[in-house]
C-alpha cells in the first residue's frame, strides 16, 4: 500500500477553529441523522465511477475509519466494472439500497465520484432510510444524491472521499479531521483567508449547494433544489469558462439567486483554456457578474473541492457566514 507514491504538492494550509456563539435555529431545520459513536459500522460504496485498481486506496479508507474505532462493510459490488462504471447501475443501486436499509449502517462513505450517481436516483427507496436516517458522505458527481436527500428533509456531508489520498497514498490530516468532527458531532467553524473579489456582508441560513454541473443537470427535476433563503455553495472542475457561465446563467434563470442569503465559491480547478485570453476576465468577475443585481455577500476561494484542501460541509445545516476582504468565517450551527 502507498507504493510507488510521493508528494509532488505543498502541504495544505491547516483551517483555523474558532469558538463561536450559538446560531439561533432557522425555521424548516432539515432532520439530522444521529452521530456516529465508537464500534458503528460505515459502508463504503461506489454508486457513480469504477474503482479499477483502487484496493490499496479502499483499503486505507478502511484503515483510517478502523483508526476512528469504526467498523467498516465494504459495498458487495464495489470493484466491479461496467464501462466507466463500479458495476451496472442496477449493481451500484443495490450496494447503495442495501447500505440505505441496513439500520446497523450508521454513514454511507461515497467511495469517488466521476459520473453514474444520476443514473441510480431513481431506483433508491428511502422508506428505512427514513426510519433509521445516517449521514451520506461524498461531494463532485454525489451532488446528485445529496440533493435528493436534501429535498427529502435530511441533512448530508460533502466532504472528501474513500480514494481522497494524498501523494502518499494517506488521507492528509487537514481534510480528515474536519470529517471526523463532522460525523461525530463536533461543531465545524472555518476561518478563511480573504480576497479582495469578496463581497462583504453577513447573512445566515441553510447551506446548499455542491458541484455546478451536478446542480445544472438536476434543473427541471423533481431533484433540482430550493435556495430561497438558503446559501448556496458551488464548485467545479475541469470546465471552460463559458461551460460555468452558461450553467450559472441557467441558474439564474431557474430562480436559484432570487432569494438567495449568499454565495459560497469553492474550488474552481484545473479549467480548460486561458480564462483572461479566452473569456476575457478572471472566475471571480464571471461569478461576480452573474450575480450583480443581488445583494447577498459573495465568499470566492473556500477550500471545498477538487484541491488538494477539501474541508468538509454539513449540506442542510443552518450556517453563519460572514465575508470579508481580509478574512471570512463560516460557523454550523450545532445543538
Amino acid at each position: 500500500m502507498g507504493v510507488g507514491c510521493k508528494s509532488t504538492k505543498s502541504p495544505v494550509s491547516s483551517p483555523i477553529i474558532i469558538t463561536v456563539e450559538p446560531i439561533i435555529e432557522m425555521p424548516k431545520s432539515l432532520i439530522r441523522p444521529p452521530y456516529l459513536q465508537q464500534g458503528d459500522t460505515v459502508a463504503i460504496v461506489s454508486p457513480a465511477g469504477n474503482l479499477n485498481n483502487k484496493v490499496a486506496e479502499i483499503e486505507q479508507a478502511t484503515k483510517l475509519l478502523n483508526s476512528w474505532n469504526l467498523n467498516v462493510a465494504v459495498g458487495e459490488n464495489i470493484f466491479n466494472q461496467n464501462n466507466e462504471f463500479a458495476g451496472t447501475d442496477e449493481e451500484r443501486a443495490a450496494d447503495f439500497q442495501k447500505a440505505l436499509d441496513n439500520p446497523n449502517i450508521k454513514a454511507i462513505w461515497c467511495a469517488r465520484g466521476g459520473y453514474g450517481s444520476v443514473r441510480i436516483l431513481d431506483k433508491l427507496d428511502y422508506t428505512k432510510f427514513k426510519e433509521h436516517p445516517k449521514w451520506i458522505i461524498g461531494y463532485s458527481d454525489i451532488t446528485a444524491i445529496h440533493n435528493q436527500i436534501h429535498n427529502l428533509g435530511y441533512e448530508s456531508i460533502h466532504g472528501i472521499m474513500g480514494i481522497s489520498l494524498d501523494d502518499y497514498c494517506e488521507f492528509p490530516k487537514e481534510n480528515a479531521d474536519p470529517l471526523k468532527d463532522a460525523i461525530f458531532g463536533k461543531q465545524l467553524a472555518y476561518v478563511i483567508e480573504g480576497t479582495v473579489d469578496n463581497r462583504p456582508g453577513t447573512a445566515t441560513g441553510q447551506l446548499v449547494g455542491g458541484n455546478l454541473t451536478l446542480l445544472h443537470t438536476m434543473l427541471g427535476s423533481k431533484t433540482s433544489i430550493d435556495t430561497n433563503g438558503k446559501i448556496l455553495f458551488i464548485e467545479e472542475v475541469g470546465e471552460q469558462a463559458y461551460h460555468i457561465d452558461r450553467m450559472l446563467q441557467s441558474l439564474k434563470r431557474a430562480g436559484y439567486f432570487e432569494n438567495c442569503k449568499g454565495l459560497v465559491v469553492g474550488s474552481i480547478s484545473k479549467m480548460r483554456g486561458d480564462i483572461l485570453y479566452d473569456w476575457g476576465q478572471t472566475i471571480e468577475q464571471l461569478f461576480l457578474d452573474v450575480v450583480k443585481e443581488y445583494d447577498f455577500p459573495v465568499l470566492f476561494n473556500f477550500p471545498a473541492g477538487h484541491e488538494d484542501a477539501n474541508l468538509t460541509l454539513i449540506l442542510g445545516r443552518t450556517v453563519k457566514l460572514t465575508v470579508g476582504n481580509n478574512e471570512s468565517t463560516l460557523v454550523f450551527k450545532n445543538l
